[in-house]
């Protein structure tokens, strides 16, 4: 009974050694190679346009700040002063009562 017992686990390890080999190898072949430059490439771009994304609304939101300085006839600098104290979200009835 013992020896049986041992023989399952030999066959068991070996199989799980025999699985690991194979999928170092595969990694590391010429296909997985490529496969793994694409995904890396594939998750670059996704940043990339996450990035382009981010920068298009920021600039869309200073764009709408710089519009609302000139709709209010100040100057920029007085607009972002009034921003950085008040928030982004400033009243601009306050704002403009000034």
């Amino acid at each position: 009974m013992r020896r049986l017992l041992w023989l399952g686990v030999g066959l068991a390890v070996g199989a799980l050694a025999v699985r690991a080999v194979t999928k170092a190898a595969k990694r590391y072949s010429p296909s997985g190679m490529a496969e793994s430059a694409r995904d890396s490439a594939t998750g670059l771009l996704d940043s990339v346009r996450d990035f382009v994304a981010d920068v298009r609304d920021g600039m869309a939101e200073r764009e709408a700040q710089l519009h609302a300085a000139m709709a209010q006839g100040v100057t920029f600098d007085e607009y972002d002063e009034e921003l950085a104290r008040y928030g982004q979200h400033a009243n601009t009835e306050e704002f403009e009562a000034r």
